[in-house]
């Protein structure tokens, strides 16, 4: 349950922005979640309404989740891609040769302070 300690890191994050900006508090997160970040939007969802109680900073935050879709970049024909199952080849040309270029990570999009 790795998502414990990834809420942990957000919210350590977002009191970090709140300190050095001077804010009272933060009111919304909004964060992406890449569809092969491995992370259970769920779960993770939980262990914020959870961990959020200990923040000072976080404890009426709102946590608003985007869902990253699987972007590949085609090295063969360079052609970007949304992959919408887990075929992993490029749709246009069917080369193997690819690089992910979004849907792998959880990123910290925007923070509302006051």
């Amino acid at each position: 349950m790795h998502e414990l300690s990834i809420v942990e890191s957000l919210i350590e994050l977002c009191e970090e922005n709140a300190l050095s900006n001077n804010a009272k508090n933060v009111q919304e997160i909004y964060v992406k979640i890449g569809r092969l970040s491995g992370i259970e939007v769920d779960l993770f969802k939980r262990c914020f309404e959870t961990f959020k109680e200990n923040s000072n900073f976080c404890k009426n935050a709102k946590l608003f989740i985007e869902l990253a879709p699987l972007e590949i970049l085609c090295l063969n024909c360079n052609q970007t891609s949304i992959l919408e199952e887990n075929i992993f080849k490029c749709p246009k040309c069917e080369s193997i040769e690819y690089k992910v270029t979004q849907g792998e990570d959880l990123y910290l999009m925007r923070l509302v302070m006051g």
